[in-house]
């Protein structure tokens, strides 16, 4: 059952249609197919993800279970359903919101932020959520890309989000709110919550709606805009996380990836919510925090990045971490020597996950049993991928070429025709990975296509480092890429040519570092600098990058 790209859908929900106005035409969206699972052919033209997962579970018994936990706190599905009731009515009464809206949130991983997500949802509203990390101009990017109409922002992360409020003249529009129940003057929307009814009537918004704008790093000087329909959103927890993690009520997850990104939003919110499961949301990311958490909570399912695992293989002798029966890796390839060193250490074998935010969640993943070390997997149940050779034809088995996928999702760029050219091609989404794939279907990771950087499980543009690093006055020219690195996979490197007459020491690349780190989030700054006498360049003046990769690996 393929839905025709004639088909209009549900008539849209929103006053205010700006996102689904920018919308890629239907002609440049690949294929959609519903009929991988019976769930996804039972979606309704009429979905609300925040009915499903909040309304819908609350009504099936599992009102008193609990839904989200942090440290000492403890939310039910009850509680969040009430405090996400208050914040859309916060949304509609007090702040004049009209469907169809784009409500940004900043924060760390919280039952509040939780609660936002939620609210927004309920309220007809469009989610766009932000790194933690993100500075005042990277942030400024998001404001103007998504026309963000109001801003939900974590007490503790209020510098950069007031300075781009300000920049943007919405600092009206910005309300602040607590991560745990300490007092912090400044934070409001708690105090306007408890004048509120628990009750909504939730917005009765099509599957088709826009329910989130998911910014991640691009390949060019700027972030992309992938867009995501309510059906896009639920469809991750009835591949994935039906067939895949298979949750039960019992589970509890917990991991390190921020529900900014799709892979925690869909990982560590809305799979386990489908299921009737918690989530319980990491005090600290470090390894020993961790395993400490899985200890003392009984975690039963764990999400983070490859380089995490090499770092817990050498820990997790000193924890009891019995009740844990799932890790699911994602953001980067899982090395075949960290998948059996940790199986070794801990009878495990991790799920590989690939995904993206173009597709909203995992499509290439298997179940442990079927887990083989070096390949990140299969199709998941509701998807169809395979590897295209450089002629646009189906490669032979163990020849590397570009990984294509179909399911239940689609990339969507807001308002960007030339990318989604790029991901998009004859019906099939384009992700940007080399595989190859073997004679039992499975995949093995080859290499990325184009100039991201992926380090420690974070996607990171180098094109976009460079345009910043371009600013600082010693900096002529420039150019990132990814060098090797034992422990996070990759690091980002920044070859330099200087401005003539500056001297490149220590220093310097301190400076240049500290620069990065004042104007981007830190997780990108170069890790590594090297200062160069020039580029190398093709005959019409374009960098050859991929002189610069081959360098760093060797």
């Amino acid at each position: 059952m393929s839905l025709p790209k004639s088909s209009p859908g549900a008539p849209t929900a929103y006053v205010d249609t700006f996102a689904q106005d920018h919308l890629p035409p239907e002609d440049l969206i690949a294929e959609v197919d519903y009929s991988g699972t019976p769930e996804l052919v039972a979606y309704p033209n009429y979905l609300n993800v925040a009915t499903v997962l909040l309304d819908d579970m609350v009504a099936t018994g599992f009102g008193d279970n609990p839904a989200v936990h942090l440290g000492d706190v403890t939310w039910t599905y009850s509680g969040l359903l009430t405090r996400a009731n208050q914040i859309a009515r916060i949304l509609i009464e007090d702040c004049g919101m009209v469907t169809g809206n784009r409500v940004l949130i900043r924060s760390p991983n919280t039952p509040m932020m939780v609660a936002c997500w939620f609210g927004i949802l309920k309220a007809g509203g469009v989610c766009v959520s932000t790194m933690p990390m993100l500075r005042a101009r990277e942030l400024s990017y998001v404001i103007d890309k998504a026309k963000v109409d109001f801003l939900f922002c974590d007490i503790d992360l209020q510098e950069e989000m007031a300075e781009a409020a300000d920049e943007k003249g919405i600092a009206d529009k910005l309300f602040y709110f607590k991560s745990t129940n300490a007092d912090r003057e400044g934070a409001t929307l708690e105090a306007m919550m408890a004048e509120k009814e628990d009750s909504f009537t939730n917005v009765e918004t099509a599957a088709d709606d826009v329910a989130l704008i998911a910014f991640t790093s691009g390949t060019t000087g700027n972030p992309k805009a992938p867009v995501h329909f309510h059906r896009d959103i639920l469809q991750c927890a009835d591949t994935f996380g039906r067939y895949i993690a298979t949750l039960t009520p019992d589970d509890v997850v917990t991991g390190t990836p921020p529900l900014a990104f799709t892979f925690g939003l869909g990982g560590l919110l809305i799979c386990p919510l489908r299921f009737g499961a918690s989530c319980r949301y990491l005090e600290g990311p470090m390894p020993e925090q961790i395993l400490e958490t899985i200890q003392k909570y009984k975690v039963t399912q764990l999400y983070t990045a490859p380089t995490a695992y090499r770092v817990l293989t050498d820990l997790v002798r000193d924890f009891d971490i019995s009740s844990l029966r799932q890790c699911i890796s994602a953001g980067e390839t899982l090395p075949k020597a960290t998948f059996d060193v940790f199986f070794e250490a801990t009878g495990i074998k991790i799920i590989d996950g690939l995904g993206s935010t173009e597709m909203f969640h995992v499509f290439v993943a298997a179940e442990p049993a079927e887990m083989r070390g070096g390949f990140t997997g299969k199709a998941v149940p509701g998807f169809m991928a395979k590897v295209m050779d450089d002629k646009g034809k189906e490669a032979d088995p163990g020849t590397p070429g570009m990984l294509a996928v179909r399911g239940p999702s689609a990339c969507k760029y807001l308002d960007d025709p030339e990318k989604q050219l790029v991901y998009s091609k004859d019906g099939w989404n384009y992700p940007g990975d080399v595989y190859e794939m073997d004679n039992d279907g499975y995949f093995k990771y080859v290499a990325r296509g184009d100039d991201m950087i992926i380090s420690s499980g974070y996607n990171i543009s180098g094109p976009e480092i460079e345009a910043v690093l371009l600013e600082h006055a010693v900096v002529a020219e420039c150019a990132v890429v990814a060098s090797p690195d034992p422990d996070r996979g990759n690091i980002v490197k920044a070859f330099i040519v200087l401005r003539e007459g500056v001297y490149g020491d220590a220093e310097l690349v301190t400076e240049i570092q500290n620069f990065i780190k004042n104007e981007m989030a830190p997780y990108k700054y170069p890790r590594a600098v090297e200062f160069i006498n020039e580029l190398p360049k093709t005959a019409t003046g374009k960098v050859q990058r991929f002189k610069l990769r081959q360098l760093e690996s060797g």
